[in-house]
């Protein structure tokens, strides 16, 4: 586990080289298909020498849930120890880490990222316009919510984006969650603030240089594709969509997605720092590869 530009996918890669693991992606944005650059997913070179299991799974203009990605990491671990191999959850979506371990419960707990996003979509558009949203998939909550009545909109709409399914619903069950599996956590991210803050700046001009407004331009070109679709609720999809649209200038646009990114590692090592068991490494200065290797080897008795 990790924020954003911590190193998550170039160590993964050297333990996946040394380890018998397979790789399988905890990354609510990389599951989209054609959401390559601005999520940084695994390049060609890098899917051919460790393949990750749950990228390119779902069209942009479809949801894709909490719930969804336990049901589906399941299947996959489930299919990688059959093979005799151990999986190797790599990725920043910590809520779908913690999921998958402790299970969601009837009304999942507040997730900063969530909230954050809709918080953002709101100042832009209205409390109403996300009201309207929650109709579409909650009807019974929003016959009951008032469309200014921003605290429970939220909820809602947090509720259902967490688990894909409605709050009405899921507050009339329960779920029972047994994880059959062991779980050895590191947590990798770098303890110097500015190191992370200018690794962001750098990732994100580079992303700029490899072509991103022109991925996010071709995503405006689907029908059914918005700026409310959660695809692109993601962190510089946004800010790069309302650049195409003239909302922002170029330089606006730059230092609003650099803001939210970093906004976005700040809630990262937040949970981070609250997820039980983990094994913390300081990827300020160098990729801690030898000695998570070695962690690894002795934890687990490879």
């Amino acid at each position: 586990m990790g924020p954003t530009a911590a190193g998550k996918t170039a160590l993964a890669l050297a333990l996946h080289d040394v380890l018998p693991v397979e790789i399988i992606s905890v990354d609510s944005s990389q599951v989209y298909r054609g959401m390559d650059i601005g999520t940084a997913k695994p390049t060609a070179d890098e899917l051919a020498r460790a393949p990750h299991r749950l990228i390119d799974i779902r069209d942009p203009r479809q949801t894709y849930s909490a719930a969804e990605f336990c049901t589906d990491a399941r299947r996959e671990m489930e299919t990688i120890t059959q093979q005799g191999k151990i999986p190797l959850l790599v990725g920043g979506t910590m809520f779908y880490f913690h999921a998958l371990e402790f299970g969601l419960s009837d009304l999942p707990s507040a997730d900063p990222e969530v909230r954050a996003r809709l918080s953002d979509e709101a100042a832009a558009f209205g409390w109403p316009r996300l009201h309207a949203r929650l109709q579409e998939v909650d009807p019974e909550s929003a016959a009951r919510i008032h469309p200014n009545d921003a605290q429970r909109i939220q909820r809602a709409l947090e509720i259902y984006e967490l688990t894909g399914q409605p709050s009405s619903v899921l507050g009339a069950t329960r779920r029972s969650h047994v994880f059959p599996y062991r779980a050895v956590k590191i947590a990798l991210w770098p303890q110097d603030r500015e190191v992370l803050h200018r690794r962001i700046a750098d990732r994100f001009e580079n992303m700029l240089k490899q072509g991103f407004i022109d991925e996010v331009e071709q995503l405006a070109r689907l029908d059914g594709l918005s700026l409310t679709t959660p695809s692109m609720r993601a962190v510089g999809y946004r800010q790069a969509w309302q650049y195409l649209i003239k909302e922002v200038n170029y330089s606006e646009m730059t230092e609003r997605a650099m803001t939210a990114t970093r906004q976005f590692a700040k809630r990262q090592i937040t949970w981070l720092r609250g997820y039980p068991d983990i094994r913390a490494y300081d990827s300020t200065d160098s990729l801690p590869e030898k000695e998570c290797r070695e962690y690894l080897r002795e934890t687990m008795r490879l």
